[in-house]
């Protein structure tokens, strides 16, 4: 807003900020909740409520982040082999993104995933050799060695920012989440896909709701233990001396 006034016979012109129309910015809060897996009476609890994904999609496109609705590809994430492991066990990553693959181990590994989200296979690869993989849709990727029946990792491609993984008491925390509604996910490892689904709701975050509440999830076991190799046969036996890790 622009006013000139006149004094002693100087012109001034005075500028005020249009406070009115200048948009303001959303207000963001840091989103909290609690997983707890809740063993049926078949099956015996296996362990504690950590690497549960409870990440939030909006349902306005004034609460979606420029990052979010042209959906770049956030840099690089890795899955580490060592140990006969993958290393983090859950990677979330934003969708576009590339993991690698590191081989950190003296022997062979085959890594592939052959079953939801991304299906790929990285073929037999020695020690010190890395490869890549660009997760370039939203989807839950359960990734395996074809040699080693022992390995698994799960890989979440989200179109979101605002996610949380849950630590051993269950605990989420979403940071950064603008006001607004949003649809609820959660994925976790001991739980049947349906099950998953099913928790699925719309929720809205304001200054008067920014908890999640308690997320009770029914626990199904250990749904990836006994998964097939890249051919959807059972596993050789393990041979230690061998530097493929098999008979």
């Amino acid at each position: 807003m622009k006013l000139a006034l006149k004094r002693r016979g100087v012109w001034t012109l005075l500028v005020w900020p249009l406070l009115a129309t200048s948009p303001l910015p959303a207000q963001s809060l840091t989103v909290t909740g609690r997983v707890t897996l809740v063993a049926q009476a078949t099956v015996r609890g296996l362990g504690d409520n950590a690497n549960a994904v409870v990440w939030l999609t909006p349902l306005q496109e004034a609460a979606r982040p420029l990052e979010v609705q042209n959906q770049p590809a956030a840099g690089r994430f890795r899955l580490l082999q060592k140990n006969k492991r993958f290393t983090p066990h859950v990677l979330v990553v934003p969708v576009g993104a590339m993991v690698e693959f590191p081989n950190d181990d003296p022997f062979f590994h085959n890594v592939f995933s052959m079953f939801d989200g991304k299906r790929f296979d990285l073929g037999l690869y020695e020690a010190g050799s890395t490869r890549t993989v660009t997760f370039n849709k939203p989807g839950v990727s359960y990734i395996f060695c074809n040699i080693h029946p022992e390995m698994s990792a799960v890989v979440i491609a989200t179109s979101t920012p605002y996610y949380g993984v849950s630590n051993a008491a269950g605990e989420v925390a979403i940071s950064g989440v603008p006001v607004g509604r949003y649809q609820l996910n959660v994925w976790a490892e001991r739980c049947l896909p349906q099950a998953l689904k099913a928790m699925g709701r719309e929720v809205t975050v304001s200054t008067q709701s920014s908890s999640l509440g308690e997320l009770r999830l029914p626990e199904s076991g250990d749904l990836l233990r006994k998964h097939k190799n890249k051919y959807g046969r059972d596993y050789d036996p393990t041979d230690p001396s061998s530097p493929y890790g098999v008979q």
